[in-house]
């Protein structure tokens, strides 16, 4: 079945287009929800959060604006970032061991298997540097664009500019 149908027949309901769409996606969905959280157990739940808000809000999506990836993508980010900034979140980073923290923050930039899996990685090294470096912490390690503005050192305007320019270079890449 098409994706086009799959995603029309989602917005109506249809629990057999539901469990292809969540077939298509949640590898991927993972992968990038474990990119900001960095612990699959939580990257698991987050990922069940969010096709479950994905089916209960299906009537939201609308095509016009945009894929029904980039869609959930959005839902599944925006998931990630809510639970690290949770206040339990935070008190359960404190209690990780050392040495468990030091290795989370020494590989913090490399990305997880799933999401190379999709290519998102081939396509973002070929673009400049600093449109790596900004959509890498905006994207994969879920920082806020003020985030991004004040650990690169550049002004916000600077940073939604190259956002927006760097997306469409990925957007022409992939046409």
């Amino acid at each position: 079945m098409q994706l086009e149908s799959l995603v029309k027949k989602f917005k109506t309901k249809d629990v057999k287009a539901f469990e292809s769409l969540y077939e298509m996606y949640n590898e991927s969905v993972q992968g990038i929800v474990f990119n900001i959280v960095r612990e699959q157990t939580i990257a698991e739940e987050i990922t069940q959060d969010v096709f479950i808000k994905a089916w209960n809000n299906a009537e939201s999506y609308s095509e016009k604006k945009g894929r029904f990836f980039t869609w959930i993508i959005n839902i599944a980010r925006n998931a990630a970032i809510d639970k690290t900034r949770s206040k339990n979140f935070k008190n359960n980073s404190r209690n990780l061991d050392a040495e468990i923290f030091v290795d989370i923050l020494e590989n913090h930039d490399s990305l997880d298997s799933k999401t190379d899996a999709i290519g998102i990685r081939n396509f973002v090294s070929k673009l400049k540097e600093t449109c790596i470096k900004v959509i890498e912490l905006l994207y994969f390690k879920g920082f806020t664009q003020k985030e991004v503005s004040e650990s690169l050192d550049i002004p916000l305007g600077t940073v939604k500019t190259r956002n927006r320019n760097c997306i469409n270079e990925l957007r022409i890449m992939l046409k």
